[in-house]
Order: structure tokens, then sequence, then C-alpha cells
């Protein structure tokens, strides 16, 4: 499969881009994709009353999809740290940094049909790039029963911080893995980070 930042293509290989998300022309796409995305896989856990306005978000820092053969196929978004977000309140601890140093990776999902040519690593890439050319350390929380979701950030190298229990809806529990991207020296290696470790028992937002 080619991967390319134009849109056409002079052979007949596939052609895969990663590119801005287009409020106008690409919402309709976003929202049938994530439709098909829930329907196989249950993401998202609840379905949202307006999904166009669930992807857009209030005030994101950018969002990106996708494209295969001009085909809407993936998206990602990054978002400053809200108030109920956990993650950022974890690196922060982590790190001994402020949770505005932080930014949400979230809504990240690839059409059943084009997984397997490295789709949502493309996209987390992208998104992490974004994050800490802002100065930022990116971060993201997924319920812990998305194994293949986990197993695509531990593979990317991504720290798993803890797991911690949120209430979503009245009586519906989930467990959630919080993680953040690995740190990394002048040269973009991946370094690990020296700080003391506290005890998941001293943070009530541990699962346990």
């Amino acid at each position: 499969m080619r991967r390319d930042r134009s849109a056409g293509s002079a052979d007949a290989h596939p052609v895969l881009r990663i590119r801005e998300r287009d409020e106008t022309r690409d919402t309709d796409a976003c929202v049938g994709l994530l439709a098909e995305v829930h329907e196989s896989d249950g993401y998202p856990v609840n379905w949202p009353a307006a999904p166009g306005d669930w992807l857009a978000g209030d005030a994101p820092l950018g969002a990106w999809v996708a494209e295969l053969d001009g085909r809407v196929v993936g998206h990602v978004r990054l978002s400053p740290a809200e108030a109920d977000d956990v993650a950022p309140v974890l690196w922060s601890e982590r790190a001994g940094v402020d949770v505005g140093a932080t930014a949400v990776v979230s809504r990240l999902f690839v059409a059943p049909g084009a997984r397997g040519h490295g789709i949502g690593a493309l996209l987390m890439n992208r998104v992490e790039r974004e994050a800490r050319g802002r100065g930022l350390h990116p971060v993201l929380d997924v319920v812990s029963t998305d194994a293949s979701a986990a197993a695509l950030y531990e593979r990317l190298g991504w720290e798993l911080l803890d797991v911690v229990e949120r209430e979503w809806g009245p009586g519906h529990l989930v467990a959630l893995r919080c993680y953040a991207a690995p740190s990394r020296d002048g040269s973009g290696r991946a370094v690990a980070l020296d700080v003391t470790s506290r005890s998941a028992a001293s943070s009530p937002r541990s699962a346990g």
C-alpha cells in the first residue's frame, strides 16, 4: 500500500493518507464510520445523542482523518485536558508538571474493513507529533475491555499509568486503562522517566 499525502494515484495501488479533518465535508463520513465501529466493536460504549458534536468537541487542538483511496477510514482527536479527565492528573503527578502540560488523545477509531494496514498507528503518530509540537505530553484512557486498542498503545511504547473506575451513567461502572506517551529525548528516542513511584493505594482513583 502506498502512503501518500496526495489524493490521487497514478497506479493501481491503494493510497493512504492522513490529513486534518474538515468540519464541512468530513462530518457525515465520520459519523457514518463511527456508527459502523459502534455496531462492530461497541465503541463508543454509550452512543451519543449528537454524534457529530461528540466527535467535534468544544475546543479541540486538532483532529485528523485517515483516507484510503479518498474514503475516510479512520479518525483521531487531540484536546486540552478537562476537569473530569483522569489520565492528565495521573501524568502530572508522575512527572511533577501541571495538568495543563498534557493533551488528551481521544475519538480514535478505524473502519473494521480497513484494519491491518497500520492506520491506527499512523493516526497515533500524527496526534503525538502535534501534541509534542505544542509542548504538551499526550495521554489517553481506554476501557479495559478494549484489548486491541490497549495492545496498540503498548506496542507503540505508551506507558500504563493506572487502571481506574469511572461511572458512566447511573450504576454503570467502567474500568479505564490510563496511558501516557513515552518520554523522548532530543533525538526523539523514548527514555525512562526518573521519578519516585507512588503507591496505587494512595490514590482513590485506583481500581486495584
